[in-house]
């Protein structure tokens, strides 16, 4: 990594806490049905219990997921490419941690290349690795560039987060339609504005948007 990057320690393996069995799973949704005011035992929400702990399963599926593994192969035989390589628009779908609310929104994620390259399909697992957890999206942005710069080790990295944050849009102040924008910026594309300014022009440059 650049010396002159700040120094970001990104914890992506914790020791995992003890799972509660399925059957307690479902007993804890069935608590927050009565909780909510309805009744689990009508018949419209007999196998809701079931169905969200699996759909729990799903969208918290990153838990099990190692991000540094998925960056494990890698191609050099590029022919000498070195310029930036991007994946932009990659979809994602979290849940922030403070009110488990939907965070629904797209990544751009670059990398300059230092003598090898990871298949583009790895980018948006990356992404997803990181956003199937509960998440802060500053948080989630850090964590996405960090590992591809220990992983792959180019000359620098560079990730656009843009979010909305359902925690806004459907309940506190109610403002649906507005964009969350994060970003961090690695190696190159941290000390060259040049390098940096290519970057958010080939995204779209979420920041012009909003002004």
């Amino acid at each position: 990594m650049n010396v002159q990057d700040p120094k970001i320690t990104i914890e992506t393996e914790r020791a995992k806490p003890a799972r509660p069995t399925r059957q307690e799973a479902e007993d804890a949704v069935r608590t927050l049905l009565r909780w909510a005011g309805d009744d689990p035992d009508r018949e419209g929400l007999l196998d809701t219990p079931k169905r969200v702990t699996k759909a729990y399963s799903d969208w918290f599926r990153g838990y099990d997921e190692d991000p540094a593994e998925l960056l494990q192969r890698t191609f050099e035989e590029v022919e000498g490419y070195d310029e930036m390589v991007v994946l932009r628009d990659i979809r994602f779908e979290s849940y922030c941690e403070h009110h488990m609310a939907p965070i629904i929104g797209k990544a751009h994620v670059g990398y300059l290349p230092k003598g090898r390259v990871v298949g583009i399909s790895k980018l948006a697992r990356i992404v997803d690795a990181f956003a199937k957890r509960l998440q802060v999206q500053e948080k989630m942005n850090a964590q996405i560039a960090q590992v591809l710069m220990d992983t792959l080790e180019p000359h620098g990295v560079a990730v656009v987060l843009e979010g909305e944050h359902h925690c806004m849009s459907t309940r506190g102040v109610h403002k649906p339609g507005v964009s969350m924008v994060t970003s961090t910026m690695l190696g190159a594309f941290r000390d060259d504005p040049a390098t940096r300014k290519e970057f958010m022009t080939v995204i779209g440059n979420p920041t012009n948007r909003m002004s």
